[in-house]
């Protein structure tokens, strides 16, 4: 920590590569929105202490160890995949402009390329070689070809309603310094909040100086809420059920990788380098469907004693009808007659039928939002 409180960032410097330089002459190449926001990340230090995409020997560490070579924690790969033709020139140009709706925003100095065995990271990285699991679907339909090299940023996209709450780990560290926050907790989340979030963040708040809510805006599979239902709801939340001198909202761009404890421990990278102290690491952490055992992602932080963030462990919390409170296992003696436990697939069918939850599940300000929302889901 640093003498403020604040964490310092992973590697112990804050990555910087924004630049003026002109790309528009280069080689250039077209990649997706997705990827475009990680390279912002990259640019901004939220995926401090990358440069850029990894180059092989990084890549190969994180696969089998789940660390970059020089034995920092780092789980997940930041990659940019090619087919072959499109390495070559890529490698033969050596900078290259990337491109994302007909902007050239960014560049990369091309120093590696290289293959990988599909089957191979995906069972590292996700436990499983299922292609029914998303992350493992978007492994095998990877090109063969992964380049590496530093990037320079060069133009932002213009300032959408969605990106209105994006922060940079620059902004927020400035945020906690003037608020006098030393310890900062950080909630990641890719739903709306039912009221057990709410309970979980304001325990944290018990024992803590502030509290980071940091709602994922990105890529995330059908049945998920939409982006701009999160921010909405939990604008609303904020505003009627948060002390406003203890909390902050902010957004991270990216996409959900659903995997699962090496997705928790990148989660927690991402918020120390924004300054968090502490992370939320609730049951079954940027899991899906059945893949991971519920605590996996709590179990995964004994490998990692030196990540440099102290994650916080909650169980699930219900409405206890008997101690007329919310309450957990750790807590309340009384038997599931008695409680009121939140169902994510029985919320979103009453959502869909435009039931209003239990004031137990959900505050009815947040339902409001989710109720003018023709469709609040991906589908």
């Amino acid at each position: 920590m640093t003498g403020s409180g604040i964490s310092k960032p992973h590697g112990g410097k804050l990555v910087n590569r924004i630049t003026t330089k002109d790309p528009n002459q280069l080689f250039s190449i077209s990649i997706n929105a997705d990827l475009a926001n990680d390279v912002e990340n990259i640019a901004d230090g939220i995926f401090s202490p990358l440069e850029g995409f990894v180059m092989q020997e990084d890549f190969e560490n994180i696969v089998s160890r789940g660390r970059l070579a020089n034995d920092l924690p780092w789980t997940v790969p930041i990659v940019l995949d090619a087919d072959k033709d499109t390495a070559t020139k890529m490698k033969d140009a050596r900078d290259v402009a990337l491109n994302v709706n007909g902007m050239n925003f960014a560049i990369l100095h091309v120093d590696d390329v290289y293959t990988f065995d599909k089957n191979t990271v995906a069972s590292k990285i996700y436990g499983t070689s299922d292609i029914k699991h998303p992350g493992v679907a978007k492994t095998m339909n990877m090109k063969e070809f992964l380049v590496g090299g530093k990037i320079d940023y060069v133009k932002r996209p213009d300032e959408t309603q969605i990106r209105r709450y994006r922060k940079t780990p620059t902004q927020t560290r400035e945020f906690f310094q003037k608020a006098g926050w030393k310890t900062i907790v950080a909630f990641q989340t890719r739903n709306v909040p039912h009221v057990a979030h709410e309970m979980l963040q304001k325990a944290s708040l018990n024992t803590h100086d502030g509290l980071f809510v940091n709602p994922l805006i990105g890529k995330k599979k059908s049945g998920d809420y939409k982006d701009e239902v999160i921010v909405a709801a939990y604008e609303s939340l904020m505003q009627n059920y948060y002390p406003q001198n203890r909390c902050y909202l902010g957004t991270l761009h990216t996409e959900m990788r659903y995997a699962g404890p090496k997705e928790a421990i990148h989660h927690s990278i991402m918020r120390k380098n924004f300054g968090c102290t502490n992370i939320i690491i609730g049951r079954d952490h940027a899991g899906v469907g059945t893949y991971y055992d519920p605590f996996a992602s709590q179990k995964i932080f004994d490998q990692y004693p030196d990540i440099g963030i102290e994650p916080i462990f909650f169980p699930a919390f219900f409405y206890c009808r008997k101690c007329l409170s919310f309450a957990s296992e750790r807590n309340c003696p009384h038997g599931a007659e008695y409680q009121e436990s939140l169902s994510g697939t029985k919320l979103r069918a009453m959502i869909l039928d435009k039931q209003n939850p239990s004031e137990y599940m959900m505050r009815p300000e947040v339902f409001q939002v989710l109720a003018k929302s023709n469709n609040p889901f991906v589908d």
